[in-house]
């Protein structure tokens, strides 16, 4: 096929999405997963990827110099991936960490994560469904894996034998899997929880977060799983409050707290955050530490002014939160918003509110969360200290 001029630009550049509306001429229709290859006005070779026409992103790109597309090049990526990793994986104290991170690793569409000696393959595209037997064969190679479990993003339509939540390889699990976040025991739900189960990527946040709570009120706002609870706990904190609108957040951060035995005064609030922080800030507590880690805001464009002016308003309340020095680490999870948007943002609001801060850190994606290219470029976290 070809595409338009922009476009191979773009591929040429490292991009490895190329959208319907860049297809400019195409030899024939294909099936997912068909191998689709890009030539450049002079019929050189410019890029092969997988072809998936249910998707607005058409090609997945593998590579743009020519090569062989099929099981030894999956076995490639994975211990080229696994490499890439090798501090976590040498590391005691962690046995849930992401294998593949899809274009980031080279396998765009296409996540791993692995909770112990389960891994979870996450796909984003239908592309992937007819090289899912070579892939699971690799994994199970190089990872020594006890079992396989499948889950599809919503545009992914199930097949037989390969439904969301189906044991793809290996005996089924009972229930949630347990694994090791930075020594600490938690657990994921592979078949039925959020994503795969669990959200990895905040790991070296958790870390240092955990080390701002020694012997303070910590306050957990979109708990989830309850990982920066666990982390707030262990570090030394005095107590403990998980906040969440699901009852199943705050009951899985319950649960994770008694697991691993901190001893620390641990509470639990359900409701929407901002309200749940507005009662508290009339009810007079403060805090010391406090971490706000809530869901994407801005899934489009046109999102963002939103996003923004929620993240305002989330700063604002936790300024009212904090006893002076305290410490406040605000994240966010999309890509639509980068750093530095985040983090004048954060200022912005204390400016604003006359309340005064400084800059303690501004982190992002751990080690098996590696960037590849912009839109991979989706979390980060910036922490501040007040000075009153």
């Amino acid at each position: 096929m070809r595409i338009a001029p922009s476009a191979l630009r773009h591929v040429r550049r490292g991009h490895p999405w190329i959208f319907d509306q860049s297809i400019e001429r195409i030899s024939h229709d294909g099936q997912p997963g068909d191998l689709a290859v890009v030539f450049d006005d002079k019929r050189d070779f410019a890029a092969i990827g997988l072809w998936d026409p249910t998707s607005p992103i058409r090609i997945r790109v593998l590579a743009t110099h020519q090569t062989s597309v099929g099981p030894e090049l999956w076995r490639t990526r994975i211990k080229e991936a696994i490499e890439r990793r090798r501090e976590l994986v040498d590391d005691d104290e962690v046995t849930g960490l992401r294998w593949l991170h899809g274009e980031n690793d080279h396998v765009p569409g296409l996540v791993v994560d692995g909770y112990g000696s389960t891994l979870v393959v996450k796909l984003y595209t239908s592309a992937w469904l007819a090289h899912l037997d070579d892939v699971v064969d690799a994994l199970a190679e190089h990872l020594e894996a006890e079992r396989v479990i499948l889950r599809l993003a919503r545009a992914v339509p199930a097949t037989p034998g390969r439904a969301d939540g189906d044991v793809i390889f290996g005996e089924p699990a009972n229930g949630s899997v347990a694994f090791l976040e930075n020594g600490h025991m938690m657990t994921a739900d592979p078949v039925e929880g959020q994503k795969t189960g669990y959200f990895l990527d905040q790991r070296s946040n958790r870390r240092s977060f955990g080390d701002l709570a020694e012997a303070g009120d910590v306050l957990d706002v979109f708990c989830c799983h309850g990982g920066f609870s666990v982390h707030a706990a262990a570090g030394g904190a005095r107590s403990v409050l998980s906040t969440d609108l699901s009852p199943f957040a705050t009951e899985s951060a319950r649960r994770h707290l008694a697991a691993n035995a901190v001893g620390v005064d641990h509470q639990t609030m359900t409701g929407d955050a901002f309200e749940i922080m507005e009662q508290l800030a009339a009810d007079g507590r403060r805090f010391d530490a406090i971490v706000v880690d809530p869901p994407s805001f801005a899934r489009r464009a046109d999102a963002v002014p939103g996003a923004l002016r929620a993240y305002t308003r989330l700063t604002h309340l936790a300024l009212d939160l904090l006893r002076p020095g305290a410490t406040l680490m605000q994240a966010s999870c999309t890509s639509r918003i980068d750093t530095e948007m985040l983090r004048q943002t954060v200022l912005g609001a204390a400016e604003r509110a006359g309340h005064p801060v400084d800059v303690l850190d501004v982190s992002g994606h751990d080690l098996d969360h590696p960037v590849g290219f912009p839109e991979g470029s989706y979390l980060k976290a910036v922490t501040i200290r007040s000075q009153r």
